[in-house]
């Protein structure tokens, strides 16, 4: 599984989420690689996943698929949640 995590750098929830992200790696059974997606460096990519805000998580199965989707801040439950815990 791949999680795709836009953000920017001005965004206070997209640092956040970020440490979050990582305070959750050791509980996550699933393992997942986070690739970070800068969306004022990659207006292109932004535009073909649909992106409108920061941040968004889009988790893509191992062909590519997006399985699920979580825009904006995230509670701990929302996380596991999104991470199917």
């Amino acid at each position: 599984m791949k999680v795709l995590k836009f953000y920017a750098d001005w965004c206070q929830p997209c640092k956040m989420i970020s440490t979050m992200i990582e305070q959750a790696k050791d509980t996550i059974k699933t393992p997942i690689e986070n690739v970070n997606i800068d969306s004022e460096d990659n207006i292109s990519l932004c535009k073909s996943y649909g992106i409108r805000g920061v941040p968004t998580m889009i988790l893509l199965d191992d062909e590519g698929k997006e399985v699920r989707r979580h825009v904006g801040m995230a509670t701990d439950k929302q996380l596991k949640t999104f991470f199917g815990e």
